[in-house]
């Protein structure tokens, strides 16, 4: 078994983040899965919330992925996200706006999205 496993977050838009990790968390139609190296080949739905990589360096990555699939296989990990961005680069404020505006608006689609955004930054 190898002690890591190669990662790439890509949205429909760009690359998010590729590089060497140890454990991906994320949120699948499944449930929450944990991806370590050698872990069973998977294909899987991804959910809208936060996705948690642990990279080789010791380090933590927290993303927020809204749809999209997850496959893995040979120790490599794709996650194809509809729209995915890292928590260092979610603007907090506009995100609680974003919140309270999908709230009164009853918008359960957006208020969803601004949540997972929100965590994606608690988590990190």
């Amino acid at each position: 078994m190898a002690a890591e496993l190669h990662v790439e977050l890509v949205a429909a838009d760009r690359q998010v983040w590729s590089g060497e990790a140890t454990l991906v968390v994320a949120r699948t139609t499944s449930g929450d899965i944990g991806v370590m190296p050698g872990h069973q080949p998977l294909l899987g739905v991804l959910e809208s919330g936060p996705v948690t990589i642990r990279t080789t360096g010791g380090g933590t990555v927290v993303a927020a992925v809204h749809g999209g699939f997850v496959s893995f296989a040979d120790d490599k990990l794709s996650l194809l996200a509809e729209i995915a961005e890292l928590s260092d680069e979610i603007d907090v404020k506009r995100a609680e706006r974003a919140l309270e505006r999908a709230k009164s608006d009853a918008d359960a689609s957006a208020e969803r999205r601004a949540d997972v955004r929100l965590r994606a930054v608690a988590v990190h």
